[in-house]
């Protein structure tokens, strides 16, 4: 039991120190870049690195669990991340720090991958809200940290990357006390089927499942990527900025737990319809008042409080709807739903941002969140599939 419990705590911990690696890493560099004279649009495009390097290596991700188990996995994927952070100082060029954010992306996706799955697959179905509630909270805590970092680079350009990467390094060393698990096989079924006939069978099943992790990842890059670059073109300070975006997370993090909670007791979909609708409430209202810091402070705050915890929700709802079987392909979609959103998101904002100066670009929020919740609310309740 205690070994049980340690190793949950490590797995939150690594959880939380990506999250604090991903939420530094956005606004940092789309601040450097902005006051270098990179254009919106191609900034935004270089933050879309990151979860490419998630799209490339999730076709691979699920044999190799199957192969060497969790821990490796784990290990591996933080080494990816703690190596490349360290790197950034060493050669401030496009390019190269593109190449770093991609594969920054396969070392996360590995972790996040290992971990997810590892959780899911060893939470009892009356605790699967919580524990990954719990799993989203600390990644939400990390990402409200790394913003500040951003205050840093006035200091010098190295030392938020420097820093990130040796935080990364004490962390990860805890998974060296972690003994090795292996997912279930179920009766061989992942081993004699394809890979991509797995995700078929998970999207078919649990396509509805996979909008909410889009929809996050379209709102975490955007608000990170973009938001930095729109806040100062409408004149506020890069030091309030770096104030203001980690509200969303902070927001995020008072709700997380509760949330879970709640979802555990009256289903994901009834949450889900819920913390979208406030969500969509709070941007609308965050276009009206985008000049006032305080009211920035406020809705960020509001709108992380509902629609911060719509990944974990949206794990849990897979995890309600899929046999055990096709969990680790089901944990792959949602990581890929994730990175499509986090692709189109800062792209299409910088875009957005460049044709339509007069517009407000809480508008693309707003609009992302009514296209994802129309298909949930339409949904029909499957029974579970879990325990299958």
């Amino acid at each position: 039991m205690a070994s049980t419990r340690f190793r949950f705590t490590a797995l939150i911990l690594l959880v939380s120190i990506s999250g604090f690696t991903q939420g530094m890493l956005l606004p940092l560099i789309a601040v450097i870049l902005e006051q270098n004279g990179v254009s919106s649009s191609i900034n935004g495009l270089h933050a879309t690195g990151l979860y490419i390097g998630v799209l490339l290596a999730s076709p691979f991700m699920e044999k190799p669990l199957q192969r060497i188990g969790f821990k490796p996995m784990i290990l591996l994927g933080g080494a990816l991340v703690f190596v490349s952070m360290a790197f950034f100082p060493f050669w401030e060029s496009l390019w190269f720090w593109f190449i770093l954010r991609v594969t920054i992306g396969i070392g996360d996706h590995m972790l996040h991958f290992g971990t997810q799955t590892w959780i899911t697959t060893t939470s009892p179905e009356e605790r699967r809200g919580r524990n990954i509630a719990l799993y989203g909270l600390f990644f939400g805590a990390g990402f409200a940290i790394g913003p500040l970092m951003t205050r840093l680079v006035d200091i010098h350009i190295a030392l938020p990357f420097l820093l990130s990467a040796g935080f990364s390094v004490i962390v990860w060393s805890l998974m060296l006390f972690v003994r090795n698990q292996y997912p279930e096989d179920d009766g061989g079924y992942t081993s004699s089927s394809s890979s991509f006939s797995r995700f078929f069978q998970a999207g078919k099943l649990a396509w509805v499942a996979f909008l909410p992790p889009f929809g996050y990842g379209f709102l975490e890059a955007t608000l990170h990527g973009n938001f930095p670059v729109y806040g100062m073109r409408i004149g506020h300070e890069v030091s309030m900025l770096s104030l203001i975006i980690p509200m969303f997370a902070v927001g995020s993090i008072l709700s997380q737990l509760p949330l879970g909670i709640l979802s555990d007791k009256i289903g994901r979909k009834n949450v889900l319809i819920g913390v979208i609708l406030a969500g969509i409430v709070c941007f609308f209202l965050a276009s009206i008042f985008e000049d006032s810091v305080a009211w920035l402070f406020a809705l960020f705050t509001l709108s992380g409080i509902f629609v911060g915890s719509i990944f974990s929700l949206g794990i849990s709802y897979m995890t309600d709807i899929l046999p055990k079987s096709l969990l680790p392909a089901g944990n792959i979609m949602c990581g890929i739903a994730f990175s499509i959103g986090s692709i189109i998101g800062p792209y299409t904002g910088g875009v957005f941002i460049d044709l339509f100066p007069g517009a407000s670009f809480f508008h693309i929020i707003t609009t992302m969140l009514i296209l994802i919740l129309i298909p949930i609310s339409l949904k029909k309740e499957a029974p579970l599939a879990s325990t299958q």
